[in-house]
């Protein structure tokens, strides 16, 4: 049989790193993407662990011509793609009143364009082997956060892209699958990059409201409580490898709960009854 080829993005840490080990493990030929291939060295190491190859190269989803060269690059070696798995993103805190558009259009760039701009670039490859199509959300695409309002806006717009396209590209045989982690104790939230004492000074009457925020997500991502990259990569790599992967899937009981939660909420009053307590 020929080796399946998977693209991944954003795997110099984390939920991409872990997903890019596992799925060589499960027998992937993994081109394991990252916008700067110097910051390579943990991805590195974790495959020298592993005892399995991968082929890293530089992509960067904010820059179509560097998406294009990848997958350019990625078809002349092999000649095909057998999946995708959108990974690729940031971390953002922050509300409105203290910070400026350009920020949140930085977000949208990356979380959402980026998603898009690879979307659009390996869907006719993903058409001629039926292959399937993973994107990375976020139970914050599904339920709106305090502090998150740039970063969920991005995640909604990917779950709304995505559900959008499934039944569509199911015409032509490409499965499309949306992924729903909750708290990851992963290098993402260190990478958020927040100054917290400078944003609770600049931040004005949101200060204890962003305190408390704080304190709660804290207790949220503490290793003990939150679920590890490798087992969000495990739940990846079995929807890569299922014969009819669902069009979503949450990755942990907590995020199923948290993700019904929503769905079920008509009015917005159990979101909204849940995510007030964050705050005060």
């Amino acid at each position: 049989m020929v080796q399946p080829i998977l693209l991944v993005t954003g795997t110099s840490t984390g939920i991409g790193l872990a997903t890019a080990v596992a799925a060589a493990r499960a027998g992937f030929r993994v081109v394991a993407t990252m916008r700067d291939t110097a910051k390579g060295g943990l991805l590195h190491a974790a495959a020298r662990e592993a005892e399995v190859e991968l082929d890293i190269r530089t992509l960067d989803v904010t820059d179509a011509g560097s998406v294009t060269s990848c997958i350019d690059a990625v078809m002349t070696q092999y000649g095909r793609l057998d999946a995708v798995v959108n990974n690729a993103g940031a971390g953002h805190l922050g509300t409105i009143e203290g910070e400026t558009l350009d920020d949140v259009r930085a977000v949208m760039e990356v979380n959402f364009f980026g998603v898009v701009t690879v979307t659009k670039a390996t869907l006719p490859h993903l058409r001629e082997t039926g292959g399937r199509l993973v994107t990375i959300s976020s139970v914050g695409g599904v339920v709106g956060q305090p502090f998150n309002e740039a970063y969920c806006a991005a995640k909604f717009a990917v779950e709304g892209f995505m559900e959008s396209l499934t039944p569509l590209a199911a015409t032509l045989g490409v499965p499309v699958s949306i992924v729903e982690p909750g708290a990851v104790s992963t290098e993402f939230v260190a990478n958020v990059g927040v100054d917290v004492p400078a944003m609770l000074e600049a931040i004005g009457p949101y200060g204890p409201a962003l305190e408390a925020y704080l304190a709660r997500t804290a207790a949220a991502f503490d290793p003990s409580r939150a679920q590890t990259p490798d087992a969000v990569a495990t739940a990846i790599v079995d929807l890569l490898l299922s014969e009819h992967p669902p069009a979503r899937l949450q990755t942990s009981e907590t995020a199923r709960q948290f993700v019904g939660a929503k769905l079920a909420d008509l009015d917005g009053s159990a979101v909204q009854g849940m995510t007030s307590g964050w705050v005060r």
